[in-house]
This record gives structure tokens, sequence and C-alpha cells, in this order.
């Protein structure tokens, strides 16, 4: 993925949406709430990332807006993507959000795609009490 403003975003947007993901299978011990608390701190840090790099008071509320909108879309693909019993409905959601304008090759999104499944996987292996501590550990990125 590029190693842009965006493509840094869509990184963070996959390792949220998958915490996320795992925070929705722990029922009654206060995983929903650490899902909205992660969500909003997401944004918040967006909001102040926006102001550092000097985007105006009135172009952050819309770009804040918009990115919480590219949020959903691609939790919807990704979640999509996953349910999925093959890897292409996962390779074109990574394609279109997450490679941006540049055109990946096939195994670079059949890694990304598997980099996903697996991280889910770990992520669903790691006791409830450690993720609501917050120590969630992800593997190696594919190179």
């Amino acid at each position: 993925m590029p190693d842009s403003l965006d493509g840094r975003f869509d990184m963070i947007v996959l390792h949220t949406f998958l915490v996320m993901r795992r925070l929705r299978n722990i029922v009654g011990q206060g995983g929903d709430q650490l899902s909205q608390d992660l969500f909003d701190l997401l944004f918040a840090d967006m909001d102040n990332n926006l102001r550092e790099i000097g985007v105006g008071d009135l172009g952050v509320g819309k770009r804040v807006k918009k990115m919480a909108q590219a949020f959903y879309g691609r939790v919807e693909a990704y979640e999509a993507g996953l349910l999925a019993t093959d890897d292409a409905i996962l390779t074109d959601a990574l394609t279109r959000n997450l490679y941006g304008t540049t055109q990946p090759a096939l195994p670079n999104q059949l890694a990304m795609a598997a980099y996903m499944r697996f991280a889910g996987t770990q992520l669903a292996g790691q006791t409830d009490t450690k993720i609501l501590a917050g120590n969630v550990v992800f593997p190696a990125a594919p190179a």
C-alpha cells in the first residue's frame, strides 16, 4: 500500500476494524463500550492529526465526516470479504481501499487477505481479559 496519508489511514482502519470485530464477541464484559471508545479515540486522533498538518477548523469537520463514512464503508466491505468462502470479495475490497490508486500484484492482494484472516484468528485466540485490557497482539504483516 502507498506510504501516504491515505495509505496510513487505511492501515489504521484495517487494524481498528479487526479489533472492533473481536470486541463484538465479548458480550456482557464491556466489549461494546470499548469498541465505541476505540472508534471515538480513532476519530479524535484523526481530528488532531488534521489540525497538526494545517487543515483549518472549517475543513476538519468535513474531512472527519468523510473519514468516518470511509471507515464504515471499509468495515462493511471487509466484513463481507471475511465472511466469504473465497478471497475474491476481500481482495477486491483491499484493492479498492487499502491500495488506493496503486495496482498491486495478485500475490500481494492474496497476502493481505491471508494476513487479515490470520490476524482475525490470532485475535480470536487471545483471551477476553487481555483484549479488554488493551493487550492486543497482531501477527507480523506480510513483507
